[in-house]
């Protein structure tokens, strides 16, 4: 039995109300103060689980997003390392460039010039050396090299004249285009 309040008990003592009647209002009272106090902690669980659950939710995305930092730095890095390693094999293997010969190339849209002997510009030319980015400079390197440094940092290549696709662009006329088309340009045309 649910203990009566002091109201309750003066009625019971003035013979207002029977005890069962005091009993079974202290029982509900008592019921709806611990359906109150259910409620509340259902309420409290629920805000818990979903507190939980977002804070699970938050820690997977951080661990995503962590690890796909991590993968670009180690692509940064693994970038950098090749690029580091093609700088050394051009550091190591470049072909000193002397002589009075000018050979003139594309640098984007910059037309350079480089001076080597005539045996060296020939060698160009026949694409058994290959012109690469060396710092703020160029250098020619062999073939074999030329490969290695390409299959690291392609971008350090600036100049190979082997297997060239070299179109050249449109002047907008197709009547223009196709008359020049018959005129090929030699690769060791001086300037």
């Amino acid at each position: 039995m649910a203990k009566a309040n002091a109201l309750q008990a003066q009625l019971l003592k003035a013979g207002l109300v029977k005890k069962s009647q005091v009993s079974q209002v202290a029982n509900q009272q008592a019921k709806a103060r611990t359906d109150k106090h259910d409620a509340k902690a259902a309420a409290l669980a629920a805000e818990a689980e979903t507190a939980r659950i977002e804070a699970e939710k938050a820690r997977a995305e951080k661990v995503e997003r962590d690890r796909q930092i991590a993968a670009e730095r180690n692509a940064q890095r693994r970038a950098g390392e090749l690029r580091a390693q093609a700088r050394q094999i051009i550091a190591d293997k470049k072909v000193a460039a002397k002589g009075e010969a000018e050979y003139r190339f594309n640098d984007g849209e910059v037309v350079r010039t480089l001076l080597m002997s005539e045996a060296l510009r020939q060698q160009v030319i026949d694409a058994a050396l290959v012109i690469a980015r060396d710092g703020e400079g160029f250098a020619l390197l062999p073939r074999a090299a030329a490969v290695q440094v390409r299959e690291r940092a392609a971008e350090l290549i600036v100049l190979d004249n082997a297997g060239r696709d070299y179109v050249e662009p449109s002047t907008g006329n197709a009547e223009d285009d196709a008359y020049y088309a018959q005129f090929q340009v030699p690769d060791d045309l001086m300037w």
